[in-house]
């Protein structure tokens, strides 16, 4: 079972996307109907500059609901199943995620920074995942020869470790995005997810400045850490601190 690094690509992303949260945010504040001037938003003849600027000052004003019109379709490999169990915790999102009942070709796995720096833990974890393989493939085995067949794999897979790799993709909208990039870039979330999510941000800051630019951890956007100062990481005050 060979190791498997980290792997995010940014599939699909709303058409669009920055003139559809535009017109959603005008519609708001427009006695018109923003249907009428979609064709201009679409031919230039409103600025993309123009569009950004005023969805930045409406979403400094605390009025977000609107960028939940756009959604992010992600792919991503080389994550452990305990980082998809953190993942799919993020409810308002659609996950399709690779079954251990139905592929069974490789088992490959994620080992933490932790034990891979340290030789002898790292040799100790490798053998484990050696010996989760094999007991895997012979349960495999013994289930097909007592007749189980094709439902051998979805017994067997039942010794395989949190550390085994999954694949999975991922959509979310803009909103539960910045919600999810809140908690998870922050340096109190766990390395795995934390080192996913940053991946996320960043093709997501990429193709949508004007909604991800200012997105990450909550104390990028507030200026000061949410956290008690007990939790605190010390990259920004906690607002007890600065107090």
């Amino acid at each position: 079972m060979p190791e498997k690094k980290l792997r995010v690509e940014l599939l699909s992303v709303t058409p669009n996307a920055l003139s559809l949260i535009y017109a959603a945010f005008r519609q708001c504040y427009h006695a018109g109907f923003v249907a009428d001037m979609w064709p201009r938003l679409l031919n230039g003849e409103v600025e993309r500059d123009v569009q950004a600027d005023f969805v930045r000052k409406v979403l400094d004003s605390g009025h977000d609901s609107p960028i939940e019109h756009v959604n992010f379709s992600y792919a991503i490999e080389g994550i452990s199943r305990a980082c998809s169990h953190q993942l799919v915790r993020h409810r308002i999102a659609s996950y399709s995620q690779q079954s251990q009942r139905y592929v069974t070709d490789s088992m490959e796995y994620v080992i933490p920074p932790a034990i891979a720096k340290i030789p002898e833990a790292k040799e100790r974890f490798e053998r484990f995942m050696e010996e989760v393989g094999a007991a895997y493939g012979d349960l495999r085995d013994i289930l097909v020869a007592h007749g189980r067949k094709s439902k051998a794999n979805e017994d067997a897979r039942f010794v395989l470790p949190q550390a085994a790799e999954t694949k999975i993709v991922v959509t979310m909208n803009c909103r539960s995005l910045l919600h999810f990039f809140s908690l998870r870039c922050c340096m109190r979330a766990q390395w795995e997810v934390r080192a996913m999510a940053d991946q996320m941000l960043a093709l997501a800051k990429e193709s949508l400045p004007a909604i991800f630019e200012l997105g990450g951890a909550r104390c990028e956007r507030l200026g000061y850490c949410p956290e008690s100062p007990k939790f605190a990481c010390g990259k920004y005050p906690t607002r007890d601190m600065d107090a």
